[in-house]
């Protein structure tokens, strides 16, 4: 009996090309209010525990993709950093063109040291800033700040108490930029014991107002990956809890 073949992805049809103000690659931003970030399972990493690079799907509500990120990181820092590491990341479209990327830089994880807090910078296209993400000073809640190129705060996000629940999703909420009222939410998704146990391969759903700037929909993609690895990547630590 013949094996099925594997199924095709299913991408967002293209867009309206060249809409103004949007960076080449954004026009797809401006026809979804929810993306569902789904991390891909490394099975190298679950065999031997060695650190690989991540990758991840951007669908949309029908389950259409919208695009496909990749981390570029150093071998060696990946494994003796681990979810602190320094990296770069490539956002692709359905062309294989990047129409987003990211920039980690290397900051010290403990939540005393103000002086260095997580950042990330969000380009499109790619070496133009268009906006960034930043951990705010908090000594209880987890606070962060998206802000446009002109380094203007526009949303803000707080995050629960305990961020790294068992058995439930983890709502962090997006908030205007005095803080005061939901826009939106980054929410993790339980994916089972198992794939939580042995994997830290995450699901993230995202929501944001269907008339929200583009480019702060692309800072708010980002934020999702800086949440994942500052709270979700460490497989160890998913063990332990």
């Amino acid at each position: 009996m013949a094996a099925a073949a594997p199924p095709q992805v299913q991408w967002m049809p293209p867009p309206q090309q060249g809409l103004p103000g949007c960076p080449p690659g954004l026009e797809y931003l401006t026809q979804v209010d929810q993306l569902l970030v789904n991390q891909q399972i490394e099975l190298l990493e679950i065999m031997t525990g060695f650190e690989t690079q991540n990758k991840y799907k951007v669908r949309n509500s029908l389950g259409q993709q919208v695009y496909f990120a990749a981390e570029d990181s150093n071998c060696c820092l990946r494994q003796y950093c681990g979810p602190s590491r320094p990296f770069g990341m490539q956002i692709l479209d359905n062309n294989q063109r990047e129409v987003i990327h990211l920039e980690r830089p290397l900051r010290c994880s403990s939540w005393c040291c103000f002086c260095c807090l997580q950042t990330m910078e969000v380009q499109s296209p790619p070496g133009t800033v268009i906006g960034f993400v930043e951990q705010d000073c908090s000594l209880v809640y987890p606070w962060f700040s998206l802000k446009n190129a002109d380094g203007e705060t526009v949303l803000k996000i707080k995050g629960p108490l305990c961020p790294c629940k068992c058995c439930y999703d983890v709502e962090f909420q997006v908030l205007s930029a005095d803080g005061t009222q939901e826009v939106g939410k980054i929410s993790k998704k339980w994916s089972g014991l198992a794939k939580e146990y042995f994997t830290d391969a995450d699901n993230f759903g995202v929501t944001f107002p269907m008339d929200l700037d583009v480019k702060m929909k692309a800072v708010m993609l980002a934020a999702t990956f800086l949440i994942d690895f500052m709270f979700f990547e460490d497989n160890q630590n998913n063990r332990n809890n």
